[in-house]
């Protein structure tokens, strides 16, 4: 048996048999795998399992979901191995699949970016225009042309700096950043307040997109999608603040690309039913989640399609254990969350 830290090469699928081809991650402030589990799925992949995965995963449509590029020639080289083991396609192809009815390709992999930033545009877009792979990327459009934090990430950051809010009273940043998240949305924007007011340190600024960078992300094959107006757990906002959320966004987006988005990433990853009929008036064709699984080649939901955490700068093994369906079974095993 191969020692786990040792990658044996990947059969190109292009010549391959059919049924061989194919060969993280709770939501976090901090960009860093989860260590304990990765090691496990190293592990794991070299189990009798792995054959069984990697045939029902030629029969499964893996959406990636990205969080952060950091490098783009670690992000790059996992884009190669990408196309060795998969075909990626476009959003125009599933809501065509959709559309129509008939399910997509064998070994079909959708790339996908959350809470897009500006390493989306300086570091995956030139990586994708090189190798010609086309993708989506999903805004909160409130940081658009802002030097703004995703509010999670600085609350992150506000509580690991002595702030202090009287609706959290979870012993450390983690747990209380999980209390916030299930706070209701008027109660989570006032503790938000109260920690920015008594944290010892102001957050990192940190440059977003602007309408001009997503005009160049739609132009060069990477469509813009929606991510809501400010990303809330929408589960915790009345039926008002879910429309507005969606509305508000949608418009922006509508007059600063010259047509409007039509796939939606919901907020948080997770999913909530009042969000169907908005969608829908709006003109949407794909919504999607981050529910740790891999969906099927037509999904039966087109407004909640599954979508796998990688993490772009993971190796092969990260990438191809995320492909077979073997990193998100140990996550949800484990009780990881959504990205």
């Amino acid at each position: 048996m191969p020692r786990p830290d040792t990658t044996p090469d990947l059969p190109d699928l292009r010549t391959a048999p059919y049924a061989e081809p194919w060969p993280s991650a709770s939501r976090s402030t901090a960009p860093d795998r989860p260590a304990t589990a990765d090691r496990l799925v190293q592990w794991l992949r070299y189990s009798p399992a792995q054959p069984i995965l990697r045939a029902r995963a030629a029969r499964r449509l893996p959406v990636l979901a990205y969080r952060r590029v950091p490098d783009r020639w670690r992000f790059g080289a996992q884009l190669d191995r990408l196309c060795r083991t998969a075909v990626p396609i476009s959003l125009w192809a599933l809501e065509q699949a959709v559309a129509e009815r008939r399910p997509l390709p064998p070994r079909s992999v959708l790339i996908t970016f959350d809470d897009a930033d500006r390493e989306v545009l300086e570091h995956a877009l030139p990586a994708l225009r090189t190798r010609g792979l086309p993708a989506v990327a999903f805004v909160v459009t409130e940081l658009i042309g802002t030097d703004r934090l995703p509010w999670r990430q600085e609350a992150a950051f506000l509580t690991a700096h002595g702030g202090r809010a009287r609706t959290l009273t979870a012993d450390g940043p983690e747990h209380q950043l999980a209390q916030l998240s299930a706070l209701p949305d008027p109660d989570r924007r006032r503790s938000l307040h109260e920690l920015r007011v008594s944290a010892h340190a102001r957050p990192p600024r940190r440059e977003r997109l602007t309408p001009e960078d997503l005009r160049e992300l739609a132009a060069g094959q990477v469509a813009v999608g929606s991510q809501s107006l400010g990303e809330p757990e929408l589960g915790q906002c009345d039926d008002d603040t879910v429309r507005t959320e969606i509305v508000s966004a949608h418009r922006a987006l509508t007059d600063w690309l010259g047509s409007a988005p039509t796939a939606f990433a919901h907020p948080g990853g997770g999913f909530d039913p009042r969000t169907v009929p908005v969608l829908r008036e709006l003109g949407y064709r794909t919504g999607f989640v981050t529910d740790q699984r891999l969906g099927r080649r037509l999904p039966e939901e087109e407004l909640r399609v599954s979508r796998v955490p990688v993490d772009a700068t993971g190796g092969p093994v990260h990438l191809e254990t995320v492909l077979s369906g073997l990193h998100a079974a140990v996550h949800r095993r484990r009780g990881g969350g959504r990205c």
